[in-house]
């Protein structure tokens, strides 16, 4: 477990999302009234990149270039929702924040067609497509390609990856998951055990996790669907992050077991006390502020990115002491600081 102490902001926004769902999201959400009418003001892109939307036939990408930067480096980002979900402001910021962590990389952004319209398999092809749209149209190398989704994007995530591999295509370099999710069977214990303690999943089953319209006809076992039951030989390193309080947390801890003894590299980080994608607070909070500290490590490892550090470390000098408004000052802020940050 990462930090076993929950931090002062962390307890209060989780406890914040427990409050929300309960008193008026979870049968929106079930029924696709979100989904049909997002309301959201319109993005606007930040200084320093170039953003396209790419549209060939059903197929919707987003784009995302820093200005002037050609590193070569792609991550190919799946966005959460439960396979129902729409394209939201908050993965145009993931996709920012990925471009910033993997230092100058571009970012493709896949708004995948999603269901009931859509059920299995339309979410994995378009996967699939995007994935060749960057090797075949845009020329990246799959060594310099990073999949990263969130919750059912993370899932599908790993599902491109073993249909990849059972295609005998190259795999991308890199796989990161928050809150995947991997088994639409909902077996694992935790969907049990962490019941009443799951803010936005949690005392209820009347939300996306059941009775999923995007199985359709299919079985829910089939690995390109939930590759919680998937093969992992020669898979790609993987970094998986989630939060002990998930009705999703086996889904993790099950497939990252996997990958442990079929021998491929992985990184697994509980983050004691979070959400369902915590990292969705970016800043707000230091647990998320970790993992996407992490989140850059791991993509340091995998692009072989060799970061120098900025200026010359220098010799502390100690100053006198300007009196005790000064000490009791610094003492204040260093006590709000601490009460702020857990």
């Amino acid at each position: 477990m990462r930090g076993k102490k929950v931090s002062v902001r962390g307890n209060l926004v989780r406890d914040m999302m427990q409050n929300v769902m309960e008193t008026s999201l979870k049968q929106p959400i079930q029924t696709g009234e979100l989904r049909k009418n997002p309301v959201e003001p319109a993005w606007v892109r930040p200084a320093g990149y170039e953003y396209e939307i790419i549209e060939i036939g059903h197929l919707r990408m987003e784009y995302l270039r820093p200005v002037g930067v050609v590193t070569g480096r792609v991550i190919l980002q799946l966005h959460g929702g439960g396979y129902i979900g729409p394209m939201k402001n908050i993965y145009r910021r993931f996709a920012v924040r990925y471009s910033k962590v993997s230092y100058g990389g571009d970012v493709l952004t896949l708004d995948y067609r999603v269901a009931p319209e859509n059920p299995y398999p339309a979410a994995l092809e378009d996967a699939v497509a995007a994935y060749e749209w960057l090797v075949k149209e845009k020329g990246y190398c799959p060594e310099n390609i990073v999949v990263a989704g969130d919750s059912a994007g993370g899932g599908l995530g790993l599902a491109l990856g073993l249909y990849l591999k059972d295609q005998g295509m190259a795999l991308p370099s890199g796989f990161i998951t928050m809150s995947p999710w991997t088994d639409l069977t909902n077996s694992g214990e935790s969907y049990v055990s962490n019941y009443e303690t799951d803010p936005l999943f949690g005392n209820s089953t009347d939300n996306m996790l059941y009775n999923s319209s995007y199985i359709g006809e299919s079985d829910p076992r089939d690995p390109y669907m939930s590759p919680l039951f998937g093969e992992y030989e020669n898979f790609s390193p993987v970094l998986m992050q989630v939060g002990s309080y998930e009705v999703l947390l086996s889904d993790t801890l099950i497939v990252a077991e996997k990958l442990k003894k079929a021998g491929v590299k992985r990184r697994l980080s509980v983050y004691e006390g979070m959400f369902h994608v915590f990292q969705m607070a970016l800043d707000l909070i230091p647990e998320s502020r970790e993992a996407w500290n992490e989140v850059e490590e791991f993509l340091r490892i995998i692009y072989h990115i060799n970061v120098k550090p900025d200026g010359k470390v220098v010799r502390k000098i100690k100053t006198e002491n300007k009196g005790l408004a000064a000490d009791m000052i610094r003492l204040v802020i260093a006590a709000m600081k601490k009460g702020l940050d857990g």
